[in-house]
């Protein structure tokens, strides 16, 4: 570890000493005596004290001995090769010897806020200017405002403002800055309203931090192919740069993927680094597509049985189906759930409402028709007839053989054809 000044690295000593006492207080092994841990106990209430009485002195103390305060973000993170864009003011104590009046420097300190000859990065004066910096704002307003450019991940650290107007020079040693560089840029943010329902309008954003506003990244999403990007300032002095879209939400953007990607500028604008998200709706809708199926299909025959199928889509899902009969005096109720089966004595016209929380549907109506054995009482009557028609055929026959034998032989008529004829005559 690098200590960047004598009391930083008094402070790391007085810390491991105080630890490796601590260490063998609690951890005492089993072959120690009495003696060595009254030792023990001793040496850590004089390391305890050393420290007390070294951070008393070392430490700043932000109450009493701060003559200079800056209100900025206490951390920040930026982009390798991009810009940082540091929104800053500062005040003095009550009582300092400061005029707005006289020539102002603004000085930039890196690790510690004492002023040492390695850790002065920049001097708005012109004599340091280590790191790419440069202070836009009016330091005779007491606007420290710095735009940090080119940054690459070794400016990683611990920043400090110093103002220099003499005869008044401080270091707001209470406010620090912590600046994190990093390679990859960060992915956007999708803010989604919750409990999302068909028919509300809902306001869709996708934001994206913005270390640097004079070059914010560029927005762009599935939602609509122009979207007016708009950056804006946050209340700790940061930058966000954000899309939004409003629409009314239906039953087919549930499940639909919002995906959002940002094109962050490096290099001066040469070259581009982009991150995406992605992000699913959730939305709730009455049942849809509600449809009745007959089971099975086309005509039926009474005394047989059929199944009534309901179908329908919904979020959350159907909660009941309920079945209805139309007759003259209206739909009346003949059963529940997603199947009715019936044994089928007449015809009618059914259909079914599926319903949950948010609504219902009703189905289209479906028509059950009722056939009766009618070919085979056709096929009794035929056979009937047939038997008639060769009884009277044969009787016809009879009659006409018997007459035919009267009249050849003069003869009277025989019992044979009696008979026939009384026969004949009984089935006419």
């Amino acid at each position: 570890m690098q200590c960047n000044a004598l009391s930083g690295c008094l402070y790391m000593f007085f810390l491991k000493f105080a630890t490796g006492c601590f260490s063998l207080l609690i951890r005492p092994s089993a072959d120690l005596m009495w003696g060595k841990q009254f030792l023990s106990v001793n040496i850590l209430t004089v390391g305890v004290l050393l420290i007390g009485l070294f951070l008393s002195g070392a430490l700043p103390d932000c109450h009493d001995g701060a003559d200079l305060f800056i209100t900025a973000p206490k951390q920040m993170e930026a982009l390798s090769g991009a810009c940082l864009h540091i929104s800053c003011s500062f005040r003095t104590k009550e009582g300092q010897k400061f005029s707005s009046t006289r020539k102002t420097f603004g000085v930039w300190i890196k690790s510690y806020h004492k002023v040492t000859r390695n850790n002065v990065i920049f001097n708005s004066s012109g004599a340091v200017s280590n790191y790419p910096m440069s202070i836009t704002g009016n330091l005779s307003q007491r606007d420290c405002t710095t735009l940090f450019s080119d940054l690459t991940t070794n400016y990683t650290d611990t920043y400090f403002f110093r103002v220099e107007s003499e005869p008044f020079k401080a270091t707001a040693h209470c406010d620090s800055l912590q600046i994190t560089v990093s390679d990859s840029p960060w992915r956007p943010s999708i803010t989604i309203p919750g409990d999302l329902k068909e028919k509300e309008s809902v306001t869709i954003t996708c934001s994206a931090l913005t270390p640097c506003p004079h070059s914010p990244p560029q927005l762009t999403w599935n939602l609509t192919q122009d979207s007016h990007n708009k950056t804006e300032e946050n209340t700790d002095g940061s930058f966000t740069t954000k899309i939004q879209q409003t629409i009314t939400l239906s039953d087919t953007h549930d499940g639909k993927k919002i995906s959002c990607s940002a094109r962050y500028p490096v290099n001066q604008g040469k070259d581009t680094k982009t991150a995406e998200t992605e992000e699913t709706l959730s939305v709730s809708y009455a049942p849809k597509d509600t449809s009745a199926s007959i089971s099975p299909s086309g005509l039926v025959s009474a005394g047989s049985w059929v199944k009534l199928t309901c179908s329908s889509r919904a979020k959350p899902p159907v909660s009941n189906f309920t079945w209805f009969k139309k007759s003259r005096e209206g739909a009346v109720k003949v059963s529940e759930g997603e199947i009715y089966s019936f044994n089928v004595t007449d015809g009618g016209v059914y259909y079914c409402v599926a319903t949950n929380d948010l609504g219902n549907q009703t189905s289209a109506e479906i028509h059950v028709t009722v056939t009766y054995n009618e070919a085979g009482i056709l096929v009794g009557v035929y056979t009937i007839v047939k038997i008639v028609g060769i009884i009277m055929l044969m009787s016809t026959l009879i009659v006409f053989e018997c007459w035919f034998r009267s009249r050849s032989s003069n003869n009277p008529e025989t019992e044979s054809c009696q008979m026939s004829r009384v026969t004949s005559q009984h089935i006419n």
